[in-house]
């Protein structure tokens, strides 16, 4: 059985270099295109060490590596200021992760050929990657938006981190230590995720940085909603953990709602906490999340009909 295969790539926003980081089940070979499948990080740490994490004694908390294995061609990036990338005085806001993600995607169309991805985003990520298929609706095949958050109303998470507001706002980036990284694992439901998680994501995290921008932050607890349903026009899935506190299953179910592509999936995973990649139930993620991408295509009579009512709404500006 063939290795997985990696590489390092960068992309430029401006004058911003973004760290990429690529993964495939043994090297890619144009005659063997696989389907591109675009990891996006949350507020917190940066793509390789959520999605490609080394876990002492267990080999099963690699994201990337596993779905490299199921078939898929597996990128990430650092988003400004986030890891090995590049930062401006900025705070790296939602907009600014859209802006990254076009960056990358540029860099994703020339290695690969493909124009159009399967997204899956993680807390903030999910944001970035709601706005950005909003923004770039034919680059985007479906997603999966895990952690997600709509108005925020009524979130625990969001609430407590609000009390904070004044301090977010007042500078550009906030400490992470290895407290704060057992707090991400602690704070919905203890015993969600195995005891060396935090260690092992901390000591991948601060070997790159002491410090992470707080533009996420004040946009979910003081800008939301920062996208409308009505102009994510792919395929969604909204995926959450039983307990976590970033948003109530009311917020979602509402926004899933009004998503016009009835091609729309709820997922929630006993067990799970905020982290859906790295927590005790993860397999679990695994399945719903492989499943919703390989869904066989609509074979009734009415798809083009939708996909017409679709197109309208999106040229109409997300309005018919």
């Amino acid at each position: 059985m063939s290795e997985i295969w990696s590489a390092e790539y960068t992309a430029a926003k401006g004058d911003v270099s973004l760290y990429m980081y690529r993964k495939h089940h043994g090297a890619p070979a144009a005659a063997d295109p696989r389907p591109v499948l675009f990891l996006v990080h949350g507020s917190s740490f940066s793509g390789p060490s959520g999605f490609d994490l080394r876990v002492p004694g267990r080999d099963d908390y690699s994201l990337m590596d596993e779905f490299a294995r199921r078939g898929y061609d597996v990128w990430t990036l650092d988003h400004e200021g986030y890891g090995r990338s590049g930062a401006t005085a900025g705070n790296s806001p939602i907009s600014e992760g859209v802006k990254d993600l076009i960056a990358g995607m540029e860099v994703v169309a020339r290695e690969t050929g493909q124009d159009a991805c399967f997204f899956y985003g993680q807390s903030s990520g999910a944001l970035r990657v709601a706005c950005f298929a909003a923004a770039q609706p034919d680059r985007v095949k479906r997603v999966v938006l895990d952690a997600f958050v709509w108005t925020g109303e009524g979130a625990p998470t969001l609430i407590e981190r609000a009390k904070l507001l004044d301090r977010w706002r007042a500078t550009n980036t906030r400490p992470v230590d290895r407290e704060f990284f057992h707090s991400i694992f602690n704070r919905d439901q203890p015993g969600t995720s195995e005891d060396a998680v935090p260690d092992a994501l901390a000591d991948a995290e601060l070997a790159l940085c002491s410090e992470v921008p707080t533009g996420t932050y004040v946009d979910m607890c003081a800008n939301l909603p920062v996208v409308d349903p009505l102009d994510v026009t792919c395929p969604v899935m909204i995926l959450r953990g039983e307990h976590d506190g970033i948003a109530t299953e009311d917020d979602l179910a509402a926004f899933l709602r009004l998503l016009p592509n009835q091609d729309k999936q709820f997922s929630i995973i006993a067990g799970q906490a905020h982290v859906a990649p790295l927590g005790l139930n993860r397999q679990r993620f695994w399945h719903v999340m492989d499943g919703f991408f390989q869904m066989p295509a609509r074979l009734d009579p009415y798809e083009q009909e939708d996909r017409q009512k679709i197109e309208q709404r999106r040229r109409a500006g997300g309005r018919t």
